[in-house]
């Protein structure tokens, strides 16, 4: 982002804005970090960029609250707490996802075909190693 140095706010894309806000953030040594939807209205590789991003602050110690309600996203966690009107409706470790799926239908939570057939195979006994996606 240095070439980006001169530039006024104004002439970054959201992408940009978006790791410019992320650095600006980790200028305070902070050991968590709240982030709310953090790639919405970001193209794919804005949304890429951020989530790796994330992978690497994790790997570095920091904890990240990530606020999202992109199902797809949430592979970049260690652990799920769903809210409903400010309650914990539902926690669990991201690689239970799969024992999950009935409820977060329950809720209105749009599943990707991919995750639903990863479901369907674990349940004829093909065990599915989900390590790769988290």
């Amino acid at each position: 982002m240095e070439e980006y140095i001169d530039k006024s706010a104004y002439d970054l894309s959201l992408g940009q804005k978006q790791r410019v806000t992320i650095a600006s953030v980790l200028c305070l040594n902070p050991e968590v970090i709240v982030m709310d939807e953090p790639t919405a209205m970001l193209d794919p590789k804005g949304k890429n960029d951020v989530k790796e991003i994330v992978s690497k602050l994790k790997k570095k110690g920091l904890t990240i609250i990530y606020i999202t309600n992109i199902i797809d996203e949430i592979f970049i966690s260690d652990r799920v707490v769903m809210l409903e009107k400010g309650e914990i409706v539902k926690e669990f470790e991201t690689k239970d996802i799969l024992e999950n799926i009935d409820f977060l239908k329950e809720k209105g939570i749009e599943i990707p075909k991919a995750i639903e057939t990863m479901k369907k195979l674990k349940g004829k006994g093909i065990e599915i190693d989900l390590s790769e996606l988290i």
